[in-house]
C-alpha cells in the first residue's frame, strides 16, 4: 500500500436512520484502512444513529438540510483530505475492497472511481432499481457521452480535485446523476470496478422511492442537459416549433395557390408565432451556449488549480 502513503484518506458515511448498520460500517472501513478518518454525516436521524456512529469511533456531523445532495454538499465543503471514499450507510457495499480502490486511484491519476453493484440476491438489487438504473444511465449516456455502466451507485472514490471543484446543485438522491455528469462535463479520468453488493440487514428499510426518485433523477438529468448544452437543448424546440408551423402552413399553402387567399387567418397567425418561438429558442440556445463554454472553462481552471492526486515515492 506504498502508494497511499502520506494520503489523507476520508471515509464518508451520509447517513439517515441507519442505527443498525452503522457501527458495521464504521468498524469495516476502520479495519481496512486504520489510518484513514471515519466521518458520518447524519441528515436529522430519528433514531441512534448518532449516539451508535460516536461509539463505534466515527467523527459525527449533522447537516439540517434534508436530502442526500445536501449533505454531500456539505461533506466536500467541510472536510479536507487528499481521497475521499464515499459509502452509503446501509452496509450493502463491501469496504475490504476500499484500499484497493484507493491504490488504483492514485496509482492511474483518477479523479473518479465507481464501484459498480455485483449482486445476485434479487432483495439486494431489485429489478425495478436495476431496470430503472439501465434506462436513466442509457439516457445520460445519449445526452452526455460515455458513462458509467452503474450510474447510481453510492460506493465512489473521488480525488481532493473532483471533490473541491463539485457545484453539487441537487438535494436528493438525485445527486449521483450529478456527480456522473460533473465528471463527464469536465472530462476527467475515471473509472469502475465490479464490487459486491449485498442486502440490508433485516429491519433496515431503504430511503429510495423507486418512482418519485426515479422522476426526480429524470428531471434531473433535463435540467443538467439544458444547462450544459443549451444548444442542443433550445434546437430541439427549434425544430418541433418549424415542423409544427410548416405542418400547419402546407393546406393554407395550397389554398392560397388555387384561390389566392388566405380564409384561416387564426392558423396563419399561429404558423407565424410558432416560426417566431423557435427562431427566440434556437437563438436562446446560441447565446448560452456561449456562456456555458466560458463557465465550463472556468470550472476547470478551478479544477485545474488543485494538484491531481499521485503515488508516493516511499
Amino acid at each position: 500500500m506504498n502508494n497511499l502513503a502520506n494520503q489523507r484518506i476520508a471515509i464518508l458515511v451520509p447517513c439517515y436512520n441507519e442505527a443498525l448498520t452503522i457501527a458495521a460500517i464504521v468498524r469495516d472501513f476502520q479495519t481496512c484502512l486504520p489510518d484513514a478518518l471515519v466521518y458520518v454525516f447524519d441528515n436529522n436521524s430519528a433514531d441512534e444513529t448518532v449516539r451508535i456512529a460516536r461509539e463505534a469511533g466515527a467523527i459525527v456531523r449533522q447537516v439540517p438540510l434534508q436530502g442526500k445532495g445536501n449533505v454531500i454538499r456539505r461533506m466536500f465543503a467541510d472536510i479536507e483530505a487528499d481521497i475521499y471514499i464515499m459509502v452509503d450507510g446501509d452496509d450493502t457495499y463491501d469496504a475490504s475492497v476500499a484500499p484497493q480502490l484507493a491504490q488504483q486511484l492514485v496509482a492511474e491519476g483518477l479523479d473518479m472511481l465507481v464501484g459498480t453493484r455485483v449482486s445476485t440476491e434479487q432483495e439486494a438489487y431489485r429489478f425495478g432499481h436495476r431496470l430503472g438504473n439501465k434506462m436513466l444511465t442509457g439516457f445520460v449516456a445519449l445526452v452526455f457521452g460515455r458513462t458509467f455502466t452503474d450510474m447510481l451507485s453510492g460506493y465512489r472514490i473521488f480525488s481532493r480535485r473532483y471533490a473541491k471543484s463539485f457545484a453539487a446543485h441537487s438535494a436528493g438522491f438525485e445527486t449521483e446523476t450529478e456527480l456522473t455528469i460533473h465528471a463527464l462535463e469536465l472530462r476527467m479520468p475515471v473509472a469502475e470496478v465490479a464490487t459486491a453488493y449485498k442486502s440490508r440487514p433485516e429491519g433496515s428499510v431503504s430511503k429510495l422511492n423507486t418512482y418519485r426518485d426515479g422522476m426526480r433523477i429524470l428531471w434531473m438529468i433535463l435540467k443538467l442537459f439544458k444547462t450544459e448544452k443549451p444548444l442542443a437543448f433550445f434546437s430541439i424546440g427549434f425544430f418541433i416549433c418549424m415542423l409544427a408551423s410548416f405542418g400547419l402552413a402546407i393546406p393554407l399553402l395550397e389554398t392560397y395557390i388555387q384561390t389566392g387567399l388566405v380564409p384561416r387567418q387564426p392558423t396563419a397567425i399561429l404558423c407565424t408565432a410558432l416560426s417566431l418561438f423557435g427562431v427566440i429558442m434556437l437563438s436562446c440556445g446560441i447565446i448560452l451556449d456561449t456562456v456555458t463554454k466560458g463557465r465550463i472553462e472556468q470550472k476547470r481552471f478551478a479544477y485545474l488549480a488543485i494538484p491531481a492526486p499521485s503515488a508516493s515515492d516511499d
